[in-house]
């Protein structure tokens, strides 16, 4: 990941959300800190368990 990319994500992620503001239609994503926290989260998670090595597939897991 270059800070190029980074860089090109936030902005399109602002253009996004300036866009939906002048049209006034809701964004899909959480309004408040502690929903957008919570996407965060969700994304440390799973960068934590890919990194760690960790996981288990549904089939394993059910004995299918």
């Amino acid at each position: 990941m270059t800070v190029k990319l980074i860089a090109l994500g936030l902005l399109t992620g602002f253009l996004t959300g300036a866009f939906f503001a002048l049209v006034d239609v809701p964004i899909p994503a959480p309004p408040e800190l502690p929903g957008l926290l919570g996407i965060v989260g969700i994304y440390l998670g799973y960068k934590f368990v890919e990194t760690a090595g960790l996981g288990a597939t549904v089939i394993e897991t059910l004995g299918l």
